[in-house]
């Protein structure tokens, strides 16, 4: 004997449908629900079906499994009224004004696919004019999925909302705004805002001044404006507690000492929604000269906009970053009128600039104690290295100078073996290496290694480059030194050094020559932007970015520069949201004017 099993869909259909007709007609209704004046007949077993509390309650232990009428006291009538008609039609009604009614009889009732459509209703139906009141419903009745979205949704936004909705920022329940005030993603707000944000909460209600610190500690007062600082601390309506009043004052002496910033940072001075981004200054066009826009380059996007504005115009100057702040050291400065590119002669300099991207702020530091172009810098733990170089009346310089952050101050320390310009420098292992450069103007170019591993310690001759370099750049990544292209190198050769081996080693050459160009890293792939190349004779500069992939040996194009750009410096800074959309046409600031 054979038999198969035929599957009708429409069935189940046909059965909730015939159950919503008896239900209209009031057929075989065998229980009577009320709440308050509102009387709803309704089947008792398709409550069971659909509900776990109408299951326990209908079995025949119970008292109410013999009872004619149930009196439901915590339900709304417009709650149960939904929730009926989910009950007998699989539909649910859902809006925003009746959602809170809806939840909380679904909830007490325990009807779980409801729950589910209401906790999908909020996701799908986020926007700036509901998100707060979505958060305050789904951790009340308990939607995790909900509230991880309208919360992930009010961090992103809260930008907009404190112009649009700071009213419903101000009902946030708890939880949701120390979730906003702990994320390290809020972009475009600045902290003094966020501050204000805390501080008008607390105030709305007394009760909730029990979680004042818990909120205030996760301010990050280092971001704050000295001023604001020192008024909320004297002026503050809300009651301060001592380890807030602590924390202000810790930031209130970060911003009194301006030249330690870079070693004191700590999370209270982190900038929030970090955006990685390449800093081109520095140099010029052929058309325009040296110019001074300060550019930020994001390479993911491919995008470019106008930072800043450096102090003067310059060219072969250094660069380096300590603490997230971009030190510009020496070089030659143009003298002249600023206004006029052209005009003007250029003076070797040895002063020193500071930026600070949190406030978008420039400070003068001390000087070097020489004056110094064509030399390199570089970072050996919190101490800035300024290595040989050119001075302003051509001679060369075998001096090298420490910048001690702490204290502001330069000091000699110990001198290469020899005076030299146009080298490079890299750190790599905690040992400070230099390569090429020349010995004296006319001399030719050196392939001449040497290092440093402590301030007290002596240069050491090292393995010398296959190719001798001038003007070329170096590079450390995953633990070796890379040499890149320098002036007049007609093969375009790069390649690798290995400190333990103390080896070199060539590499894939870039497809035509490039000099006075911008290095930078990012996750471990050098960048070479801007520069020059020659072509018919002639030096032309260029606008290409290009980059080196280790791990490929190989070279890509990955995008080009705004303008053609030569003689830049380069450096990766960590910038937040709020300093590149300060204003509403941030994005269409105007790029280099070179």
């Amino acid at each position: 004997m054979s038999y198969f099993l035929s599957y009708c869909k429409a069935h189940c259909t046909a059965v909730l449908a015939q159950y919503q007709s008896l239900r209209s007609e009031g057929f075989l209704c065998d229980i009577l629900l009320k709440v308050k004046e509102n009387e709803f007949p309704a089947h008792k077993s398709l409550l069971a079906c659909s509900s776990d509390y109408f299951r326990a309650m209908f079995k025949s232990y119970t008292q109410e499994s013999k009872a004619s009428v149930i009196h439901l006291q915590v339900v709304s009538p417009t709650g149960l009224q939904h929730i009926l008609d989910f009950i007998y039609t699989s539909l649910l009604p859902l809006s925003f004004e009746s959602l809170e009614d809806t939840l909380e009889a679904a909830s007490y009732l325990q009807v779980t696919d409801a729950i589910s459509l209401c906790n999908q209703y909020l996701v799908n139906n986020l926007a700036l004019e509901n998100c707060c009141f979505s958060a305050n419903v789904a951790r009340k009745f308990y939607l995790p999925d909900a509230l991880a979205a309208t919360e992930k949704y009010i961090i992103k936004n809260v930008w907009k909302l404190l112009d649009l909705d700071l009213s419903g920022l101000l009902e946030l329940n708890f939880r949701s705004l120390l979730a906003v005030i702990q994320s390290p993603d809020l972009p475009m707000v600045e902290e003094c805002r966020l501050l204000n944000l805390v501080l008008l909460w607390l105030k709305q209600d007394k009760s909730r001044l029990d979680h004042a610190s818990s909120l205030l500690e996760h301010i990050r007062y280092g971001l704050i404006p000295v001023e604001e600082l020192r008024k909320t601390y004297t002026q503050s309506e809300v009651p301060l507690s001592a380890g807030i009043k602590c924390l202000i004052i810790k930031a209130i002496n970060y911003h009194t000492s301006v030249f330690k910033q870079p070693v004191l940072q700590d999370k209270s001075t982190t900038l929030r929604n970090q955006k990685t981004r390449i800093i081109l200054l520095g140099g010029g066009t052929a058309s325009e000269g040296l110019v001074t826009d300060v550019v930020a380059f994001d390479v993911y996007n491919h995008k470019w906009r106008t930072l800043t504005q450096l102090q003067d115009r310059v060219q072969n100057h250094s660069v380096c970053v300590v603490g997230n702040f971009l030190y510009v050291l020496g070089g030659e400065i143009q003298s002249g009128t600023l206004g006029d590119a052209k005009i003007g002669t250029l003076l070797v300099t040895n002063k020193v600039h500071r930026y600070d991207p949190r406030f978008n702020t420039w400070a003068q530091i001390t000087g070097m104690l020489e004056k110094r172009c064509q030399f390199s810098c570089c970072v050996l733990g919190k101490d800035i290295f300024a290595i040989g170089g050119r001075g302003e009346d051509g001679s060369l310089h075998s001096s090298v100078e420490v910048y001690d952050i702490s204290r502001d101050r330069w000091t000699k320390a110990r001198e290469l073996p020899c005076k030299i310009h146009g080298h490079a420098s890299a750190v790599c292992k905690n040992t400070i290496y230099i390569s090429g450069g020349k010995y004296s103007a006319p001399a030719s170019t050196s392939n001449d290694v040497y290092s440093l591993s402590s301030l007290e310690g002596q240069w050491v001759k090292r393995a010398p480059m296959s190719i001798a370099r001038f003007g070329h750049q170096m590079a450390t990544i995953r633990g070796s030194i890379f040499t890149f292209l320098g002036l007049y190198e007609p093969f375009s050769e790069i390649e690798r050094y290995d400190p333990d081996q103390n080896q070199w080693t060539r590499l894939r050459p870039l497809v035509y020559d490039r000099f006075s160009y911008g290095l930078a890293v990012v996750e471990e792939t050098a960048l070479l932007i801007g520069g020059k190349k020659w072509q018919n004779s002639l030096e032309v500069s260029t606008q290409d970015v290009v980059g080196y992939d280790i791990d490929n040996d190989g070279w890509e194009e990955i995008c080009k520069a705004p303008v053609p750009w030569w003689g830049l410096q380069c450096a990766v800074l960590q910038l937040s949201e709020v300093a590149e959309e300060q204003d509403s046409d941030s994005q269409q600031k105007k790029l280099p004017s070179c």
